[in-house]
């Protein structure tokens, strides 16, 4: 019996900064760091809008002429516990 979580369960925290906007949109992302890459790329080559969907159910449309940049953090699992890091 193997105690590693499945990665499907990860999740990515993305945010993006979209042009004369004063806040990020920032938001928890069920796909992997590779797959929002490649539908990044993919807006911004067919100058469609970028399109994700949040791990609670909700998509977050950005026109792709607008997105300043994009962070895409890494799949980790939370910590519990009073340990030392």
């Amino acid at each position: 019996m193997s105690t590693k979580k499945s990665t499907s369960n990860q999740k990515v925290e993305v945010r993006i900064a979209v042009l004369n906007v004063a806040r990020e949109l920032s938001f928890d992302c069920p796909l992997s760091g590779d797959e929002i890459r490649q539908a990044l790329t993919t807006a911004l080559a067919s100058q469609t809008p970028l399109v994700l969907n949040d791990s609670r159910g909700g998509q977050v449309i950005v026109p792709a002429d607008k997105i300043g940049f994009v962070e895409i953090g890494e799949q980790a699992e939370r910590r519990v516990g009073f340990g030392t890091l």
